[in-house]
């Protein structure tokens, strides 16, 4: 399941999030939205507590569709810290989607992370 944030709710469940969130900015009528949706439900699923998945209708929360200057749907966010760390957009299917979600998962299991060596875990997302 995907939590849908709006405007009211975004800076808690997204800017705030201890762990990073992938945003998908989308809207009802975007033919393209509906066919990646499983993909994402897909990439959660792998990805377990270490990363959120939020899902913004576009149509109904203008104020952040203009915040993050979005050109087209779907758009797809990476923020982390409240900070914009990757930015997914224009890609034309399902392969190019699954690309850019294994080069987040790369990321993400190959960074450094500033913790303790007693408080070292994956956080980086398990491959399927």
């Amino acid at each position: 399941m995907v939590l849908s944030v709006s405007e009211r709710t975004f800076s808690q469940e997204v800017l705030e999030s201890p762990i990073p969130v992938l945003v998908n900015f989308e809207a009802p009528w975007c033919g393209l939205c509906r066919i990646i949706h499983p993909l994402l439900l897909q990439f959660k699923a792998q990805c377990g507590d270490q990363m959120k998945l939020v899902g913004v209708n576009a149509d109904d929360n203008f104020k952040l569709a203009t915040t993050y200057k979005l050109k087209s749907l779907p758009t797809l966010l990476l923020i982390e810290n409240g900070i914009v760390r990757q930015r997914l957009e224009g890609f034309r299917g399902r392969e190019d989607l699954l690309l850019a979600l294994e080069e987040i998962k790369v990321s993400y299991t190959n960074r450094p992370r500033a913790f303790s060596s007693s408080q070292t875990a994956d956080l980086g997302c398990r491959s399927a």
